[in-house]
């Protein structure tokens, strides 16, 4: 594979992943409502959630859930809905010093198990990967190589991604300490958390 080859894929990664989806609105959130140190949490729990949904999609996965409407149905509604619950939970999540005090009971374990399931559990994820990666294989050379570079490249970018909207988030933190604005805030980034729920559950695969 030439260096060109792997750039581009590189590239084409890296425009999709700056493209905020659930995952991010919920890095978002994460660091708007605990501040830089949930970004450790959240940051591991996309990568490990990328990483299950890219092995996922190599083991074949991806392919069973594009040939089975009920399974991608299954899942497709478990990740929905638990996008809506943490959506509804952001949506009346305290503010001002009732926030800061339940802020410091929040386990990194908790956050990090949030994280991940948001990103394993989305079946659009694994479908995404069985049709993007064999974009970029060359079928001439071994094909195994191929695929642990591209998903190393890609959850190293996902984890840089993840990484500077939280901290670009926890930075703003510090600007909506007013519980007025706080409260938008949670509003917003619950709402937002509902949408993408209820988009997941609709989506429709190629064989729905």
């Amino acid at each position: 594979m030439s260096f060109e080859h792997w750039l581009a894929f590189a590239a084409a990664s890296a425009v999709i992943l700056a493209i905020p989806g659930p995952t991010i609105l919920l890095v978002i959130s994460y660091a708007l409502s605990h501040g830089r140190k949930s970004a450790g949490a959240t940051v591991a729990g996309v990568a490990l959630g990328d990483f299950t949904a890219m092995t996922a999609s190599m083991l074949g996965l991806g392919a069973l859930l594009t040939a089975s409407a009920a399974l991608f149905a299954v899942l497709k509604w478990v990740g929905g809905a638990y996008l809506i619950y943490l959506g509804i939970k952001l949506w009346r999540a305290p503010t001002g010093a009732q926030a800061e005090a339940q802020t410091s009971e929040v386990r990194p374990v908790r956050i990090f198990l949030h994280a991940y399931a948001v990103t394993a559990l989305n079946p659009k994820s694994i479908v995404f990967f069985v049709a993007f990666l064999p974009q970029f294989l060359v079928s001439s050379q071994p094909l195994l190589p191929q695929m642990i570079l591209f998903e190393v490249t890609f959850l190293v970018l996902a984890t840089i991604n993840a990484a500077s909207y939280a901290l670009i988030a926890a930075g703003a933190r510090r600007t909506i300490r007013k519980p007025s604005v706080q409260r938008i805030v949670n509003r917003t980034g619950g709402g937002l958390l509902v949408g993408a729920g209820l988009l997941a559950a609709g989506w429709r695969s190629s064989t729905s």
